[in-house]
């Protein structure tokens, strides 16, 4: 049985199940998916996000907004806490910085703010932070650092940074989650991060619709195909698939405690 530790049900194509999300529900029991972390992108899509999920005993879910979301209103760490509690959100994210598209120093400013406050949400809180780094490794960490995300803790999640970068989250106490670039043939950084990392502090995700994994590459992703992800981790870290899912189970479920 596998955890997807990061997708974004609202996203994915229901086309193939007649738009019906229980008909698709369906598929994942028979694809050995005991659970999913549903995350939150952005302030506006949140409420319908979490209506779709809350009321599924296999879906957990998060309460943030995303680094590149540049258009929406941007929550107070206030406004993180009391949603979260309110909702019963496992996890506050996703959030961090991403610089892969960034517009303008000003866009980059705001980012560094909005982290700050999620992290702040996420330690008065008490609920693990879900990070998102593109091309930010040096401010990501120095943040993280120095607003003390460790009292929190949480994830790396599609990481896709160099092992100098996934020793200093481990150090401050994060998880590594890997999505399906791990599958990717050119992706060697990744594979060597997934080869190092402990086994008692890496997760596997889809973050569907978007990367899916080989042999899926090029199509809608979903969150059945993270047994992809644990095929290739497994190959590059020498476990079975068995232990792989084992593994990544108890790992989430000592990060969320959903």
């Amino acid at each position: 049985m596998f955890i997807d530790s990061h997708c974004h049900l609202d996203r994915i194509d229901l086309s193939p199940y007649t738009n019906n999300f229980d008909e698709y529900l369906a598929t994942t029991e028979a694809d050995a998916l005991e659970h999913m972390l549903c995350v939150s992108i952005n302030w506006e899509a949140y409420p319908a996000m979490r209506d779709l999920v809350k009321a599924k005993s296999n879906i957990s879910f998060s309460v943030g907004v995303h680094p590149n979301e540049c258009d929406g209103y941007d929550p107070s760490s206030k406004e993180l806490i009391e949603t979260a509690i309110n909702d019963k959100a496992i996890a506050i994210g996703e959030t961090g910085l991403d610089y892969a598209r960034l517009g303008s120093e000003e866009e980059k400013s705001r980012q560094k703010s909005r982290f700050r406050e999620h992290i702040r949400a996420a330690k008065e809180v008490n609920k693990p932070l879900i990070i998102h780094t593109r091309d930010a490794k040096d401010d990501t960490i120095a943040i993280m650092q120095q607003e003390r995300a460790g009292d929190a803790g949480g994830v790396l999640h599609c990481f896709t940074e160099d092992w100098e970068m996934a020793q200093k989250a481990l150090d401050l106490g994060f998880y590594i989650s890997f999505s399906g670039i791990v599958t990717f043939k050119n992706a060697t950084q990744v594979h060597e991060v997934a080869k190092k990392v402990p086994n008692d502090r890496f997760l596997i995700e889809t973050d569907s619709p978007y990367l899916a994994p080989v042999p899926m590459r090029g199509k809608p992703n979903y969150p059945n195909y993270v047994r992809y992800v644990a095929a290739k981790v497994a190959e590059l870290k020498g476990l079975s698939m068995n232990e792989v899912a084992n593994l990544t189970r108890l790992n989430f479920r000592n990060l969320f405690n959903p």
